[in-house]
């Protein structure tokens, strides 16, 4: 398939992709009950654990599931595709394109679009920290003796998960989603059962009793929200994983299986506590027999596990973008399935995400004070979101004003209270995901600069192709029966490589392409618009290849199409020459030094051009180069 003309999932099925949706997606949000109740009664919220305390927590809960997680994101973030992909970039390259006629507020909504993509890097490392270490908790319900056990345990299922990941998201969902879809069957009935008990607890359903939990507490109401936004993580990873699925399954897992499990089971937690208060020790363990502990302690694990799918597939989509936007160097990138060419492999970013796993699960040691460190990051993410979701709204959408600013002060008003619910634990562990996501925006945003110097650089340095042409004289020079491929960044200047080959060889092809490759801000481009063609003169031809930011750039494939514009490019007659730059930092540049060396050290670094462009191995010759910037 060359043209992405019905949207970006194939058809496989839709109850297949359903299942391998529930598996992926959902992982993350399934796992919240595991810990999110006993959190909000933690002895640091001050709440007293009783009936009206508890409704007012399980009815805060239930709305927030509603108004955040099905009205927000479920019916109005998964419209705001970018050609059937979603999360933080494929959204910020959508808010961007629609403001596109003011560039001030453009470089404001990529710079805030980038700094949402680094916050959910941070969401990426808490989460299989906090889903794992929290199902391996339930040990502890049947012996307290096995609590030294519960971090080696998780740092070894960690590693596992990572490992697996190189097999792919499709072989992992189809693992995965039916496991997940027992775990919210459970969850149902285990709710079910205890509501049947203490039907009162359905008086949660009524919103005025979040309305009194979140208002009549003062200043306490915020230690309480900030963790009742555990009951909503994995929210944004579902608008992430959209491009590996589809909006519809991911629409029907949420509304036929997902939110009727985790609304029965919040609500059975909340009925077992109204019956008995000492359950608060773990309310989740305790909605089950004894007898059947170690069984949900099993699928609890096995579903923990599974949690950290979601944003893991999640970081893996938005590395890709974030490469072909070009704020990331190029990395090596598999891809998993010869159907869902969303479904990919980073092995950088999977093993820099397990270190950072690991070392949250070395660092906190247990979920309540992961559970202090989770948040910021998140809901800085979903306020982003927001943000940006208004520009496509009202400038690319055209919805009306009245409209467009009503949903988006409803919504920025829920994110920025549940912002400053979870400022007060930066301390408690808060900085963390902060920390890492703030480097993570400094990484990006050198690599962007300097980029940007770097072909400043070139182009002042270099020979204008044009000038070059008017002193060529075709008598000077051998002219050898091949055609040369040039894949350079500027194709105004000569570059290096040619001058390097003309030096030392003595000799011109006969057909000379500076051959540049760009990404759209759209996902796919359609193959009659993938090449353009410029003849500069008998010897010289510019052509710039065009590729969506979720395609696999392959120059071999893509060149023969240049035929069309009068321009044969024989495979086997074809050589690519690469310009390997050696960034030099040197003061009074355009970046302070430090920043200068990182980029100068990330472009050592950076990924095989040739590769990433699928060159063929024998038909490309490196030349080095020295850039000082």
């Amino acid at each position: 398939m060359t043209e992405h003309s019905h949207g970006h999932i194939q058809k496989q099925g839709l109850a297949a992709l359903t299942l391998a949706a529930v598996g992926v997606v959902y992982g993350d949000i399934g796992t919240s009950p595991l810990y999110t109740v006993k959190e909000i009664f933690a002895e640091h919220t001050g709440l007293a654990l009783n009936d009206g305390n508890i409704l007012g927590a399980v009815s805060t809960i239930f709305w927030a599931l509603m108004l955040v997680v099905t009205l927000k994101y479920v019916i109005l973030i998964l419209r705001a595709d970018n050609d059937g992909e979603g999360g933080g970039l494929a959204l910020t390259a959508l808010a961007s394109n629609a403001v596109s006629h003011r560039p001030g507020l453009k470089r404001l909504l990529l710079a805030l679009g980038i700094l949402g993509a680094t916050m959910f890097y941070g969401d990426s490392v808490i989460t299989p920290a906090i889903s794992v270490i929290g199902a391996m908790e339930g040990l502890t319900v049947i012996n307290e003796d096995l609590a030294p056990a519960v971090v080696p345990l998780s740092l070894v299922i960690i590693m596992g998960l990572f490992t697996v990941q190189q097999w792919g998201t499709q072989v992992i969902g189809k693992f995965f989603g039916p496991i997940i879809v027992v775990w919210f069957t459970v969850l149902g009935i285990c709710g079910v059962i205890q509501i049947a008990q203490t039907p009162a607890v359905l008086a949660a359903l009524n919103p005025i009793h979040a309305a009194q939990f979140l208002f009549e507490r003062g200043p306490s109401t915020f230690a309480a929200v900030g963790a009742v936004v555990l009951a909503l993580t994995g929210a944004e990873a579902l608008y992430a994983d959209m491009g590996h699925f589809g909006k519809k399954p991911i629409r029907l897992a949420w509304i036929g299986l997902v939110l009727p499990g985790l609304a029965l089971n919040y609500f059975g937690q909340g009925a077992l506590l109204m019956r008995d208060p000492s359950a608060i020790e773990n309310p989740f363990y305790r909605l089950v027999p004894e007898s059947l502990i170690i069984p949900m302690i099993i699928l609890a694990s096995m579903a923990a596990i599974i949690a950290s799918q979601a944003v893991i597939s999640g970081a893996y989509s938005l590395s890709r973008q974030a490469i072909l936007l070009g704020y990331l160097p190029r990395m090596n990138i598999r891809y998993t399935s010869a159907q869902e060419r969303g479904q990919i492999y980073i092995p950088a970013v999977n093993w820099m995400l397990m270190v950072g796993v690991l070392l949250a699960v070395v660092g906190f040691k247990s979920s309540s004070a992961l559970a202090s460190a989770y948040g910021i990051a998140v809901t800085l993410t979903m306020l982003i979101t927001t943000i940006l979701t208004f520009f496509v709204v009202r400038n690319a959408w055209k919805m009306s004003p009245l409209i467009a600013y009503a949903a988006t002060t409803f919504f920025i008003t829920v994110d920025i209270f549940l912002v400053a619910s979870c400022v007060i634990k930066f301390f408690d562990g808060g900085w963390f995901p902060i920390v890492m996501g703030l480097g993570l925006f400094m990484v990006m945003s050198t690599w962007k600069s300097g980029r940007t110097l770097l072909l400043k650089k070139i182009e002042e340095d270099g020979i204008v192709l044009e000038e070059f042409i008017g002193h060529l004289h075709a008598s000077d020079v051998h002219i050898a029966q091949r055609t040369a491929v040039y894949p350079v960044a500027n194709p105004v200047t000569l570059p290096q490589a040619f001058l390097h080959n003309m030096k030392h060889n003595q000799v011109i092809h006969e057909k000379n392409v500076l051959l540049t490759v760009t990404f759209a801000d759209t996902p796919w481009v359609p193959e009659k618009q993938r090449v353009t063609v410029h003849k500069v003169s008998d010897l010289f031809w510019r052509v710039q290849l065009h590729f969506g930011f979720m395609e696999t750039p392959n120059v071999p494939d893509a060149l023969p199409l240049c035929a069309d514009h009068g321009l044969v490019i024989e495979p086997f007659e074809t050589s690519y020459f690469l310009s390997r730059e050696s960034v030099v930092a040197s003061p009074g540049g355009g970046m302070a030094l430090w920043r200068e060396k990182l980029f100068a050290a990330m472009s050592r670094n950076a990924g095989n051009v040739a590769a990433f462009f699928k060159l063929p191995d024998g038909a490309v010759v490196e030349v080095g180069t020295r850039i000082q910037l």
